[in-house]
């Protein structure tokens, strides 16, 4: 019990402390400061590609990779609970 709450706590502090530590910070995406970048540096760029599909506007954007990130993140939490499901019936199962 200790342990979940020393976890959470740890999580909270990792995701508020950049809001408080940069309160007046852009937090634009890495693509966005690579683009930016290579601008600056060399402004006659051309990307090699352009993008198969364009999403509408930022939001849907963001709501894809927050999709995403949630998919990812259900399939290490399945696989995590089984595994130690699994070790908790084999410990069962041998006494």
């Amino acid at each position: 019990m200790k342990k979940n709450l020393l976890f959470i706590l740890i999580c909270v502090v990792l995701i508020v402390s950049p809001f408080i530590i940069s309160k007046n910070g852009a937090f634009e995406g890495a693509d966005d400061q690579a683009e930016n970048l290579i601008t600056e540096l060399n402004s006659d760029y051309e990307p090699w590609f352009e993008s198969l599909w364009e999403p509408p506007s930022g939001e849907v954007e963001s709501f894809l990779f927050s999709l995403q990130a949630a998919i990812g993140s259900g399939f290490i939490g399945y696989y995590v609970g089984k595994k130690k499901n699994d070790k908790r019936d084999n410990t069962i199962c041998s006494k």
